[in-house]
């Protein structure tokens, strides 16, 4: 039997503007949300109504409150927030299962349907890899190596594989940072190289076998 529709509270109104503007990337992760003052104003509610929303949105994941700095925005979507509290609860090599899905796949793609500008992307992302590398700066080579996959999906041109990766891109770079060190920098960016040269010739066979070489490489890392 179907139930009468109930309108929305004024609370949950506010909440979903505020999660329009991080969901359109008007507000993205990482940014300071305006202070209080200045969103009653825009929004034309009290005080108690705007806490409650965004109290709301903390508890979804979107935002967080640094007492005394502000209120930020940590995820682009409550999916995204989903995503990557089931990967921080998840068991590390069965991440790396999901990861070999999803990139082999993507490499897979990437080299029928790349283009120049894809192929510059991921070009970009490994010289700044090997950057970060030879200056030993482990938080700058984590993120590259994330970029550099996030532009490998992307030239997969499969839109909802891009949409789910970028979403656990921030808990992939946690990983990064905890499973890798330059001991072995030199391995895994000969094997990016090795997955950016098959991408550019087209060579399917090779860019799965870059992306399970890299793999298996962080799979005996975590054992």
């Amino acid at each position: 039997m179907l139930t009468q529709t109930q309108r929305l509270t004024l609370v949950e109104q506010v909440a979903y503007q505020i999660q329009g503007k991080i969901e359109n990337s008007e507000w993205q992760v990482g940014m300071r949300i305006p202070p209080e003052p200045e969103l009653m104003e825009q929004l034309q509610v009290s005080r108690n109504t705007l806490r409650e929303a965004i109290r709301a949105l903390t508890y979804a994941g979107l935002l967080k409150t640094r007492q005394g700095d502000g209120t930020y925005v940590c995820s682009s979507s409550v999916l995204g927030s989903v995503i990557k509290k089931v990967i921080q609860h998840t068991d590390k090599l069965e991440s790396l299962e999901v990861r070999y899905a999803l990139e082999r796949e993507a490499a897979a793609l990437a080299t029928l349907r790349r283009g120049e500008e894809d192929l510059e992307a991921i070009r970009t992302c490994l010289d700044q890899c090997r950057q970060a590398a030879s200056q030993q700066d482990l938080r700058a080579y984590a993120h590259w190596d994330v970029e550099f996959h996030k532009m490998v999906i992307a030239a997969s041109h499969n839109q909802l594989m891009a949409n789910l990766y970028n979403h656990i891109s921030e808990a992939l770079q946690n990983m990064v940072l905890e499973t890798k060190d330059f001991k072995n920098a030199a391995f895994y960016l000969d094997s990016h190289d090795l997955l950016y040269q098959a991408i550019a010739n087209q060579d399917c066979h090779q860019a799965e076998e870059a992306v399970r070489l890299y793999i298996e490489k962080a799979r005996a890392t975590l054992c």
